[in-house]
């Protein structure tokens, strides 16, 4: 997966947004303008994902891929993982990754800032 095509299935979720907060980073929001939210960092190389509502449940991709996925500086202990693109880890898994971010982001919005079209999975 190039970088182009994870910015682009980043993008292409319901309310997706790209954003540039920080000079050179990149990252894919959902919701409105400053009430907006980052599900995905987006890396040349990485993309930084929500990859569980714990700790313990991001710790996973930990065990899966113990060379190509570590815990994000400051925010890792919030579920944060950095995955590795392009090595290891499958594609679909990294849009299986990108995906659960963005629902667990979406989920903790407020009801009016939620996009239409999205689900919450079971």
């Amino acid at each position: 997966m190039t970088p182009r095509e994870l910015r682009d299935y980043a993008l292409s979720k319901p309310g997706a947004w790209l954003d540039q907060p920080w000079e050179g980073d990149m990252v894919a929001k959902v919701g409105e303008g400053d009430r907006g939210k980052i599900f995905a960092f987006l890396g040349e190389r990485s993309v930084g994902v929500k990859a569980g509502a714990t700790r313990e449940e991001a710790d996973e991709w930990l065990l899966r891929y113990p060379e190509n996925a570590s815990v994000m500086a400051y925010i890792g202990r919030s579920g944060w993982n950095t995955l590795h693109v392009g090595e290891a880890i499958p594609d679909d898994e990294i849009r299986e990754a990108v995906d659960e971010s963005y629902a667990l982001v979406v989920a903790k919005l407020p009801r009016k800032l939620r996009p239409d079209g999205w689900e919450l999975r079971a």
